[in-house]
C-alpha cells in the first residue's frame, strides 16, 4: 500500500506540476498578450498625441501669422494716421504763423505810423511854442524841422523802408557802421554793468 500511496502522491504531484505549468504558461501568455496590447495602446496613444500636438502647433502658427498680419496692418494704419495728423498740424501751424505775421506787420505799420505822426505833431508844437526870432528861435526852428521831417519819414517809409535805408547806409559806409555798433555795444555793456 505504501507503494500505491507513493504512486498516487507522484501522480498527484505530476498533475499539480502539470496544472501549475499549464497555469504558468497561461499567465505568461496573458502577460505577453497584455504587454503587447499595452504596447499597441501606448503606441496608438502616442501617435494620437503626436498628431494632436502637430495640429495644435500648426494652429498656433496660423494664429501667430494672423496676429502678425493684424499687428502690421494696425501699425501701418497708425503710421498713416500719424502722418496725416502731422501734416494737418503743420498746415494749421503754417496758417497760424502767416496770420500772426500779417497781424504783426499791420500792428507794426500802425505803430510806426503813430510814432511818425506823433513826431510831426511834436515838431509843430515846438514850432508854435518857441520864439520866432534870435538864436533860440533859429535853434527851435531847426529842431521843429528835424522832428517834422523825421516823423514824415517814419510815417511814409514804415519799418520796412527804414530797414532798407539802414542796410543801404551800412553798405555805403561799412567802417563807420562797425564803429557805431562797437560804441553802442560798449555803452550798453557799461549801462548794464552799473
Amino acid at each position: 500500500m505504501a507503494t500505491s500511496t507513493k504512486q498516487d502522491t507522484n501522480t498527484t504531484a505530476n498533475q499539480a506540476k502539470n496544472t501549475v505549468s499549464s497555469n504558468v504558461d497561461k499567465v505568461k501568455d496573458a502577460v505577453q498578450s497584455g504587454s503587447e496590447k499595452a504596447k499597441d495602446f501606448a503606441s496608438s496613444t502616442a501617435e494620437a498625441a503626436k498628431g494632436a500636438a502637430n495640429y495644435g502647433i500648426d494652429k498656433a502658427r496660423d494664429l501667430a501669422n494672423q496676429a502678425g498680419q493684424a499687428a502690421g496692418n494696425l501699425a501701418s494704419q497708425a503710421g498713416h494716421m500719424a502722418s496725416q495728423a502731422a501734416s494737418t498740424a503743420g498746415e494749421y501751424a503754417s496758417k497760424a504763423a502767416n496770420t500772426a505775421g500779417e497781424y504783426a506787420s499791420k500792428a507794426a505799420n500802425t505803430a510806426t505810423s503813430s510814432v511818425g505822426s506823433g513826431l510831426e505833431s511834436l515838431g509843430h508844437t515846438v514850432r508854435d511854442n518857441s520864439p520866432h526870432g534870435g538864436m533860440l528861435g533859429s535853434a527851435a526852428s531847426t529842431v521843429a524841422n528835424t522832428l517834422e521831417e523825421g516823423g514824415r519819414y517814419i510815417r511814409e517809409e514804415g519799418l520796412g523802408g527804414m530797414a532798407e535805408d539802414v542796410t543801404a547806409a551800412i553798405r555805403r559806409n561799412p567802417i563807420p557802421a562797425v564803429l557805431c555798433a562797437v560804441a553802442v555795444g560798449f555803452l550798453l555793456a557799461r549801462a548794464t554793468r552799473s
